[in-house]
């Protein structure tokens, strides 16, 4: 049976002021390594993500997700009160995430430099689509300005079509799974040292990464890509093929061996002899010819069929599979990296499992994202705070905090 010791992290605590996907994305990753992560959510709507997407029985779906093994505690940080409380509790963490406008900490004098004079060993990860500094950086942005800025974008889609943004949040899960790497890398960093750091992280730069390699070829040969569709132009064969039954297949012949593999199976030696592709460049220039063989050879054939031979055949193949087919995929159901989770307010809840699987240790899911702002406030403050019941009524009516009250016989100053 997995214990909470066993995961990587055990014994972290991470301080969550973020909202939306991306830093709140790297508490979550923290989290699902075995962090204890308190998420600080400002009274009354809390999160924006808890009113983001899809909804049932009024709860968001997405925060179910993005917020599980996080305790919520809110707290109001524009109030003196609240901020004072923030100055007494930074001691007990290790991480703090932020993603404020450059500058709010500092406006409400809880400036990272600050925070740290107090806890020297605190790593601060503030995270925004453009940066602390440079001339975007005061302005609004989410990760959808991210991926127009760093060119993925103008590279997505149909040539004969507008520049495609992806219909999911790349960047913003990008940003998130960076943040996680360099906090790693400055809590390494302090166990040599014995202090923390400040991380400035930008969702743009983030995003940059995915187009690298457009960049190198610019910058040496002048050529920019455009849009290309499924194509993907270093290398031919590769895109989804349609089979007769409607359904689809991906495949890649990224190498010149898979290449190869794949004109053999298509059509045996005679087209693997073809002089229109018997190399890469040749495959890339009459591509369009390529694709049409291709195509034609899935749509004589069933799907289960058409993966069975290229798959004999030594082809890089698989199904292209929408969310709904890929929650029964084989694959996916061998390694459960679809999990599901017990929910106290919607009951069973399918969910991405904890990524990528460590030998020894035993990372595991945490529980959902809490059904109310605050639901946690009163536990967590008075195990940390050691405040009591009277102090933590005071601070709720006066907007200080919210939540439900707490109903520990045993907190400190109960009757």
């Amino acid at each position: 049976m997995t214990t909470p010791d066993q995961a990587p992290l055990h014994g972290l605590r991470v301080l969550d002021l973020s909202t939306m996907i991306a830093a709140p994305l790297t508490a979550t990753l923290l989290a699902d390594y075995g962090a204890d992560v308190v998420k600080v959510e400002m009274p009354g709507p809390g999160d924006h993500v808890r009113r983001f997407g899809a909804q049932k029985d009024g709860q968001g779906l997405y925060w179910k997700a993005l917020s599980r093994g996080k305790r919520s505690v809110s707290l109001d940080l524009r109030r003196p009160e609240g901020k004072e409380l923030l100055r007494r509790w930074i001691g007990q963490f290790d991480v703090l995430v932020e993603n404020f406008r450059p500058g709010t900490l500092e406006r409400w004098d809880l400036a990272p430099d600050d925070l740290r004079a107090i806890n020297p060993r605190l790593v601060v990860l503030r995270v925004t689509a453009y940066g602390q500094d440079g001339p975007y950086s005061t302005q609004p942005g989410f990760g959808t300005l991210a991926e127009a800025l760093a060119g993925l974008a103008s590279v997505s889609g149909f040539p004969d079509r507008p520049p495609l943004l992806p219909a999911y949040p790349l960047a913003d899960i990008m940003a998130g799974n960076l943040g996680a790497t360099s906090v790693l890398a400055a809590l390494q960093r302090r166990a040599t040292t014995g202090t923390g750091d400040v991380i400035d992280l930008a969702i743009y730069e983030a995003a940059l990464k995915l187009v690298e390699i457009n960049i190198l070829e610019y910058q040496q040969l002048g050529s920019e890509h455009g849009r290309t569709g499924n194509r993907y132009g270093p290398a031919a064969p590769r895109g989804s093929y349609q089979c007769r039954d409607g359904l689809w297949v991906a495949l890649s012949g990224s190498t010149q061996a898979m290449a190869v593999n794949v004109l053999r199976t298509i059509g045996g030696e005679e087209l693997v002899a073809d002089p229109r592709f018997t190399t890469n460049a040749e495959r890339r220039e009459h591509v369009e010819a390529l694709d049409a063989l291709i195509s034609a050879w899935c749509g004589e054939r069933d799907r289960p069929t058409a993966l069975a031979e290229l798959t004999a055949g030594g082809c890089a193949v698989g199904p292209l599979e929408s969310v709904a087919t890929m929650m029964d995929n084989p694959q996916v159901v061998h390694r459960t990296s679809i999990a599901t989770v017990e929910d106290p307010d919607l009951g069973p809840l399918a969910m991405t499992g904890v990524y990528p699987r460590f030998q020894e240790a035993a990372p595991r899911i945490g529980r959902p994202g809490p059904a109310e702002v605050g639901q946690d406030t009163d536990e967590v403050l008075a195990q940390d705070l050691g405040l009591d019941r009277e102090e933590l009524t005071r601070l709720r009516e006066a907007g200080v905090t919210d939540g439900p009250a707490g109903a520990a016989a045993d907190m400190p100053g109960a009757p």
